[in-house]
């Protein structure tokens, strides 16, 4: 009778490991580290409360560091999937780069590589794209932008092609510095994102349960 018990009792334990929260990972720059608004306010803190409304089971793990590059990004990323083991990994990265005139090719290179150790750890991934002010000039802020399309199409990924679409360049959703979404815009930023993330959450809770 007690190993019985104890059997049936090992497999309840794991079906309650199968049916734990799922893991978002969240590797982006200050847009997601909440630069400039306070704790709580941020984007990913939204998206947290969003998912804890939405009555599924998830742990979002928010990775982002102000002022980071995809290269940046791409040297965190294999001590994140290990230590996290995430089932959604989401890259807002590229800002940085685009700012610091980086090359294009470059920023391709490691999102592409973001993206395959992420699929290579069994993780879906979302990309959160980004464009440049206009003074950067055509030439280059089209090529930036083109990345971001062309990684997702390439890798079969969801994209966000402008994360900040409706919010970037509108004084009223700004910080002063014309580079970071103020509190007010944080709602619309995960808005953008949910767009896309909302499918694979859904499909999560589908499968946990």
């Amino acid at each position: 009778m007690r190993s019985w018990f104890s059997s049936g009792c090992l497999a309840l334990c794991l079906l309650a490991q199968n049916a734990a929260a799922q893991t978002l990972l969240i590797v982006g720059d200050s847009i997601s580290a909440g630069f400039g608004v306070e704790t709580g306010q941020g984007w990913v803190s939204l998206l947290e409360k969003r998912l804890a409304k939405s009555g599924g089971e998830h742990t979002v793990v928010n990775a982002s560091i102000s002022g980071d590059t995809s290269a940046g990004g791409l040297a965190r990323l294999p001590g994140l999937l290990e230590t996290h083991k995430p089932d959604i990994v989401v890259v807002e990265l590229g800002g940085n780069d685009g700012l610091r005139g980086q090359p294009p090719a470059q920023l391709q290179q490691n999102l592409a590589s973001m993206v395959d150790q992420s699929k290579a750890a069994g993780a879906q991934v979302v990309l959160l794209g980004m464009r440049l002010p206009p003074n950067y000039g055509v030439r280059y802020t089209e090529a930036f932008a083109s990345v971001f399309t062309a990684v997702a199409h390439e890798k079969n990924v969801p994209l966000v092609p402008f994360f900040l679409e409706g919010v970037g360049g509108d004084p009223r959703y700004m910080q002063g510095d014309g580079i970071h979404p103020n509190a007010q815009a944080q709602s619309r930023l995960l808005d953008n994102a949910w767009q896309v993330l909302q499918p694979l959450v859904e499909a999560d809770k589908s499968a946990s349960g």
